[in-house]
């Protein structure tokens, strides 16, 4: 017997099926999400040496693996930016993200999902969102104390703000990855000093 890729053929002969029912035996496009994050996991297994099944007993889900990813990229990240202002450090972050599309769309997914409470992702972006964020408030008060930045913006909304233009660029690099991220955040935030 001869299998094919479509597995309603067999030695041939197509079987009498709806049309409904053809298309839903058929496997998952190559760019369908579903294949992609069965790649992604099996990609990942073959790195850690194990099997996907194996992966996933360390972690139980496919999420709780996607944010132990995430998870490390942060360390890394704060690891080789540590002692940096945060405009620099930022800033070398979204160059970075630049050569790194698949953990730019892994964040963009997961962020996207995590809106759920009862998403494995949804207590990783709301830590991480309190963490960077007030980290970032610090340091945008202290420049505004040092004459870096204008006085008469409200730390709070500068960093909400600059997270929620650096989410969009990401989504907008996405689509369109001539894009340069990195440029677009430098250009908001020369607004942002004194004249």
């Amino acid at each position: 017997m001869t299998v094919t890729l479509e597995p309603w053929r067999h030695e041939g002969h197509m079987r009498r099926a709806s049309p409904s029912a053809r298309r839903s035996s058929r496997p998952p496009s190559p760019s369908s999400p579903s294949t992609a994050t069965a790649r992604r996991r099996s990609e990942i297994a073959d790195a850690a040496g194990l099997s996907p099944a194996g992966l996933l007993h360390y972690f139980g889900s496919k999420e709780e693996l996607f944010v132990a990813i995430l998870r490390a990229r942060d360390d890394r990240d704060e690891q080789e930016h540590a002692g940096e202002d945060a405009s620099t450090a930022f800033l070398a972050v979204m160059r970075h993200n630049a050569s790194v599309p698949g953990l730019v769309q892994l964040y963009a997914q997961l962020a996207a999902e995590a809106g759920d409470p009862s998403h494995p992702a949804h207590t990783y972006f709301r830590e991480r969102t309190e963490r960077v964020e007030a980290f970032t408030r610090a340091q945008v008060a202290a420049d505004q104390r040092a004459g870096r930045l204008r006085d008469d913006l409200d730390p709070a909304w500068v960093v909400r703000t600059l997270h929620a233009l650096a989410d969009g660029l990401q989504g907008a690099w996405m689509l369109d990855p001539s894009l340069d991220m990195a440029a677009e955040i430098e250009q908001f935030l020369a607004l942002l000093r004194p004249a």
